[in-house]
Parts: structure tokens; sequence; C-alpha cells
């Protein structure tokens, strides 16, 4: 029986989302929902000096509150890329394998979508690609709604609380006494893994 999966849109998300669609057979991402502030869907989190560092896409929502996400575009007038890249080379800079990857993720970051989630999908699929993880993804038609189902995780992937997934650790480039740290955006995983990155979602 094929295992379905239904996700939102999301940049440079946790390894979680990437676990998931490892585990799939048919793969839709979201894109009819109204968008959501404060989520994965325009954010990520990478490791710093310091801990944990946001870094979030800015987006112009209108004057309408309720914009589906298809139709969300990126707010250009905020120097974003830069603060991103910048920040991806301070944390990742003297990880084994930035040196292999910044480039690729530096280029489509850098490329200028007018929406967010074509942004999102360039990197998600270019992070199956370096994490050689072949499934075909579809983006939805129609709005699906919420029941519950075992299959949606839309809504279940969020900052806002912690998730139950269990990560199996890897070296950071950064100690922050606290351990490893889990879950972080999958840039973390693949700057300091390289190709082993999969045996760690």
């Amino acid at each position: 029986m094929a295992v379905k999966l239904l996700i939102s849109t999301a940049y440079l998300p946790p390894s979680e989302y990437f676990s998931l669609i490892s585990d799939a057979d048919e793969i839709l991402i979201e894109k009819e929902e109204n968008y959501i502030k404060q989520t994965f869907r325009n954010r990520c989190y990478i490791l710093s000096a310091h801990g944990p560092q946001l870094l979030s896409v800015p987006v112009y929502l209108g004057s309408v509150h309720k914009t589906l996400i298809k139709d969300i575009r990126i707010d250009y007038s905020k120097r974003w890329q830069q603060v991103h890249l910048r920040a991806m080379t301070a944390s990742y800079n003297s990880s084994p394998y930035f040196e292999f990857y910044f480039d690729i993720i530096e280029k489509i970051i850098s490329e200028n979508h007018k929406f967010l989630i074509d942004l999102n999908m360039a990197l998600t699929e270019t992070i199956l690609k370096i994490l050689k993880i072949e499934k075909s993804i579809i983006l939805s038609s129609v709005f699906e709604p919420v029941n519950n189902n075992s299959y949606d995780f839309r809504y279940k992937i969020t900052p806002k609380k912690e998730s139950s997934y269990i990560q199996k650790p890897y070296i950071q480039v950064f100690d922050t006494g606290k351990g490893f740290v889990p879950n972080l955006s999958i840039v973390d995983l693949i700057f300091n893994m390289g190709p082993d990155a999969t045996k760690s979602i």
C-alpha cells in the first residue's frame, strides 16, 4: 500500500521534513492553503556560535489578511538574501562539506524568485538531489480539509512546538554546551555530514 504524505511548503526546512519525504511514496505539497505567519513556510533555524539562529524570508501580505500560499510574494526591499548567505557562511564555513554545497544553495537563493513557493520548491528539489532521495513531488490543486489524517503534516511540523521526531546525532560545528541540537534546517545536516547526511534523517 502506497504511503501518502501531505506537507506544507517550507524554506530550507528541518530534517524531519525530509525524513517524512524519504518514507513516503505519494508526496503532495499544499499550495491552496492560506499563508500562516511564523512557520517553516518562510523561515528556518541554523546553528550559530550563540545557538539556533532564525532566518526568515520577508513576504508581502497585501491588504487582505488571508492570502493563498501560492500567491505569497517575496519582499526584496529587505536585504534578506545577503543576511541569510552571510549567516550560513559564518555558521558553516568551517564545516566539512560547506564548500561542496554552499554555492548550489547560494545560486538558488540569489535567483530572485517572485513567489515564496517557487523559491521553496527549487531549494527542496535541490536538497533531495543532494540527499539522493529520488521522489516525485506534486503540488496540490485543491485544499484538503483538516481531518486529523495520519498522512497530513501540514500543521504538525512547526517551530511553535517541540517535535516528537528523534534524530540520530551527528557532529556539529558549534558546541553550544547543551549537546547535540536536533532538527535544525537541513543545511546544518548537509554542511556537516555531506554524503552521509541521509544516515541522520
